[in-house]
């Protein structure tokens, strides 16, 4: 096994540290408060931890705005916590990928404020600058955050790019510089010991030549980013040349958050040859229902069509198989709920839902992503007024689409914003019924709590051996135990079933079968499962065979 293939064997535990654990009583999240719950996640079976961004940030977008990349945000706590952190962490044999945000800085990055102060400076091109053309921005595009992705500058008489905040301006990879100054703050983290990185959006770092204007989508004034600065020109050459003079160097794991890619792009940017990342976040599976066409763009409050779902995560089990390597995520800190998302958190189904969800996912070939509060079944938080979101995507989209250009009510946005805003993964986690969920015994914590946080919490899921939380354990011990998991060739078994998502896997003589009822009804289905199989796992305590009762779940192996 070649040094870094060890990623095909992890389990990552996400972890936003704003909200999962406070230990000083200001009612965010710390490092200290992670150090402390460790145990927890070993137990849970995971053995890589990724951290949501740490560093020094005004928090325009919670962290994805970094002022100093070597500095700790000193809400977290401070440097010295960070490598008690890392220590007790490799104590416990748990690996930590950081979180690496290099299309953009904040506009309090030192970088940023040298550069806006004129053209003639060592960080002048650091960031994309252009001159107003007409008297206007330069093209028509449009932040991922609404409204324009240009904002003027007087000093110096130039708009500059931000495809995100107006506080998140775009880095020029173009310029070596800034290229050099990128891997040099790789290295600062590798070097101190981290085992990796994900890499935020970084199929955004070239963009297109001459940056011309883009399409614009039925009720918007803009273009948006997103496809047009997506998997650009000098894309491939920047990652070989990140792989050549870091990457390479280390022995670590990497995963690309690359959105609007497919599984050709994967393989080119996350080959098994080593030559690049090792697997890509991919969004296809995420993204089912989303109307790019329309202003509204990924607002809505459809449930996502199981036939689309397995034609997604099919296409890509089988175009990257032997080529590259799959990423497994239902969720994370930008996607909602998984098991509110994807199934049914009503009471009556939550827990085998959830289960459900867990087994669909595990089963497969890649390495899973399990997002803090996942293996508990937590779900969104169904918030019913504005005023009860943080997120600054969310509150924007909601001014632009309702205020502004008045496309659908208050109402239906609201509805929008309960089935996909990013705060749905930003309550804190869940740790007991007790008064803030265990999450802080300060004042307030920082953002409003789930409300069924007193029949949803580990604390009661760590005495139920029947819970999400142990179904969860033995699907990542079974995969550790079972190559075939790991490793076996996919098959997509009755591809137009609405109903039931069952696949089987293949290594060696070994066959594996998972079945997996996405309704909360009961449908019989005949998989033609030999005699003397293995029950490795479901999710009712007996096995009625060809009937599947509602969201059931079961693998067998033959």
């Amino acid at each position: 096994m070649a040094k870094n293939d060890w990623f095909k064997d992890s389990v990552v535990y996400q972890i936003y540290p704003m909200s999962f654990q406070d230990s000083n009583g200001d009612g965010i999240g710390d490092l200290k408060g992670i150090e402390s719950r460790l145990d927890y996640v070993k137990k849970l079976g995971a053995n890589t931890i990724w951290l949501n961004p740490i560093y020094k940030s005004p928090n325009k977008d919670n962290g994805y705005d970094i002022a100093d990349y070597e500095s700790i945000q000193p809400a977290y706590g401070t440097m010295a916590d960070f490598d008690s952190l890392l220590a007790a962490m490799h104590s416990k044999g748990i690996k930590l990928l950081m979180d690496l945000v290099v299309n953009h800085t904040s506009d309090q990055n030192e970088w940023f404020q040298e550069s806006k102060k004129s053209r003639d400076n060592k960080y002048a091109d650091f960031y994309i600058w252009r001159d107003p053309v007409d008297g206007h921005a330069p093209n028509n595009w449009g932040s991922n955050f609404a409204g324009s992705a240009w904002t003027f500058v007087p000093e110096r008489g130039q708009y500059y790019l931000h495809c995100f905040a107006e506080g998140q301006p775009d880095l020029n990879w173009r310029n070596p510089e800034v290229r050099e100054a990128v891997y040099s703050l790789m290295r600062f983290w590798l070097d101190k010991g981290v085992d990796g990185f994900r890499m935020d959006v970084i199929n955004y770092i070239s963009k297109p030549d001459g940056l011309p204007d883009g399409p614009v989508p039925a009720g918007s004034k803009y273009s948006p980013c997103e496809p047009l600065t997506t998997n650009g020109p000098h894309l491939l050459e920047y990652l070989n040349e990140m792989n050549d003079k870091v990457l390479s160097k280390y022995d670590m794991m990497t995963v690309g958050e690359m959105p609007a890619t497919n599984p050709e792009d994967a393989v080119r940017y996350a080959n098994l040859d080593g030559s690049g990342l090792n697997m890509i976040f991919q969004f296809e599976h995420v993204s089912l229902s989303f109307n790019p066409d329309q202003a509204i763009g990924k607002w809505n409050d459809e449930p996502v069509k199981l036939t689309e779902l397995k034609h997604s995560l099919s296409r890509w089990q089988a175009g990257l198989d032997g080529k590259s390597w799959n990423s497994l995520y239902w969720n994370n800190h930008d996607q909602p709920r998984a098991v509110s998302r994807f199934a049914n958190d009503e009471p009556e189904f939550r827990v085998r839902a959830a289960k459900m969800l867990g087994t669909t996912l595990h089963m497969l070939q890649g390495t899973p992503y399990v997002y803090e509060g996942e293996e508990l079944g937590m779900t969104n938080g169904h918030f019913t007024s504005l005023d009860q979101y943080e997120d600054i995507e969310s509150i924007n989209a909601y001014k632009q689409i309702v205020d502004q250009e008045h496309l659908v009510s208050g109402d239906k946005m609201l509805s929008y914003l309960a089935s996909r805003s990013r705060d749905n993964a930003r309550t804190p986690m869940q740790w007991d019924n007790g008064k803030y969920a265990g999450f802080t015994t300060g004042d307030k914590p920082w953002y409003r709590l789930n409300a069924n946080y007193p029949e949803i919490n580990a604390a009661d899921e760590l005495v139920d051996q029947d819970s999400v939380f142990y179904y969860y354990q033995k699907l990542i011990q079974l995969r550790r135990d079972n190559d075939i998991i790991r490793y076996g060739r996919f098959e997509a078994l009755d591809p137009k079933d609405d109903a039931v998502f069952a696949y089987k896997r293949h290594y060696n003589d070994l066959t594996l079968v998972s079945i997996n009822n996405f309704t909360a009804e009961s449908v019989a289905r005949d998989y033609q499962i030999p005699a003397g199989a293995q029950l490795l796992i479901g999710n009712y305590a007996d096995d009625q065979g060809t009937e599947l009762r509602p969201f059931e779940s079961k693998v067998y192996l033959f």
